[in-house]
């Protein structure tokens, strides 16, 4: 692919392929360019930024599936989002597609209408870790905590997609009137990785019981390493570090800049440790984390550790307005990562997760790009604002704080 280096960062709208073979698309989800789309190594990559960019991609990868389909996600709803995947999905399934539909039951919502109409069509639909099952469970707890929080499709184990956004209406254009789209982000790839990402979601098929699945229909064939671009996962049982090591390697390594994207920031110590360090040895050090959020205890506890890191240096930046869901960093204009992985105790420890690692300066130029864009969005944490922050709000992120590992 060595015509790489003459693509542009951002494609024409007539360079993007036409979704009209979808079933009724709503209006909110029409196409617009890929943020960059470009070719890293044995890939070509697209970054999409929030639900605009990347439900339309989706969709169209869906409809032009001629073999398989693999598409997990912690949230599913059946809303109007949820109705056009549904409406893809079960075209493809009619069309002799394998359609394999795998979706967390604690954090997804569907009617039983929804799932029957889906599998009338054809599609292969698991729960993983049906609620109901695990009050049958002895180890009710572990089963209850481990939830399966990737966001990934698979297409014909060629075209893949990985990141923070599920499927469901939070992150689609809106109505005037409505409340605004969630902020996220979402990586598209074609390549080797899409065997890989696939390897990892047969696995949790099969573990979650799913129907057998018709082997030869998921090709290896092309299969081979690529440095450049990588997927990681934390899985059932194994490789459960994989991606707090990749970060925390990363972050000990840099020297001149790291700039973290992520919705849910509660590090582990060591992770705080290191990011404090790398400040003060005089790595530009920028965090942006939600300030409008979903999920107010989570950013309560977040809150607590503010003062070490800017004792230490760093730069905080607080997202306002519309929710930010973002799991993204850049490290020293080279190293990056876009996925479905916080930097919390849940998304570090427990949940099922899967990011993909690219090492490029181009691709790591996009990214920056997106970071500045989003600065404006945001209210920089000073150390005189975090002083002047009252009592209740200090109270609640200390309370909030204690219970870290659960939220």
């Amino acid at each position: 692919m060595s015509r790489g280096d003459s693509l542009p960062l951002s494609p024409s709208v007539d360079a993007i392929p036409s979704i009209d073979a979808v079933p009724p698309l709503p209006t909110t989800l029409l196409r617009t360019p890929a943020f960059c789309d470009m070719v890293v190594g044995y890939h070509r990559l697209r970054l999409l930024h929030d639900g605009a960019q990347t439900f339309p991609a989706m969709l169209e990868a869906i409809a032009r599936a001629s073999s398989t389909i693999c598409l997990e996600t912690y949230i599913l709803r059946d809303d109007h989002v949820g109705q056009a995947f549904a409406c893809a999905l079960a075209e493809r399934a009619r069309a002799g597609v394998e359609v394999n539909l795998l979706y967390d039951a604690w954090g997804s919502s569907v009617s039983g209408a929804y799932v029957a109409n889906l599998q009338d069509a054809g599609v292969r639909v698991v729960e993983f870790r049906p609620v109901l099952l695990a009050l049958q469970n002895r180890k009710l707890l572990r089963h209850v905590v481990r939830r399966n929080h990737r966001k990934s499709l698979i297409v014909d184990s060629r075209i893949a997609f990985t990141g923070g956004i599920n499927i469901c209406g939070d992150y689609a254009p809106k109505d005037i009137g409505s409340p605004p789209p969630w902020r996220d982000t979402h990586l598209e790839l074609e390549g080797p990785a899409a065997i890989e990402l696939q390897y990892f979601f047969l696995r949790t098929w099969r573990k979650a019981k799913g129907p057998a699945l018709d082997e030869p229909r998921y090709s290896h064939t092309g299969r081979r390493p690529d440095p450049r671009v990588r997927v990681i996962t934390s899985d059932m049982h194994r490789g459960r570090a994989g991606i707090r090591d990749a970060y925390r390697a990363a972050i000990k390594n840099a020297s001149r800049r790291i700039w973290i994207t992520n919705a849910y920031f509660l590090p582990s110590l060591s992770l705080l440790h290191a990011l404090s360090e790398a400040a003060k040895r005089g790595v530009d050090v920028r965090l942006m984390v939600a300030g409008t959020t979903d999920v107010p205890a989570v950013l309560h506890a977040s809150r607590s550790i503010y003062g070490r890191l800017l004792e230490s240096g760093a730069r905080l930046y607080e997202w306002n307005g519309r929710v930010l869901h973002a799991k993204t960093a850049v490290i020293d204009g080279h190293w990056s990562t876009v996925g479905s992985s916080n930097l919390d105790m849940q998304s570090l420890r427990q949940n099922l997760e899967a990011n993909a690692l690219i090492e490029d300066e181009r691709f790591a130029l996009a990214m920056e790009a997106m970071f500045l864009g989003d600065l404006p969005h945001c209210e920089e944490v000073t150390a005189t604002s975090w002083g002047k922050r009252p009592p209740w709000e200090r109270a609640a992120s200390w309370a909030a704080y204690l219970f870290r590992d659960w939220l």
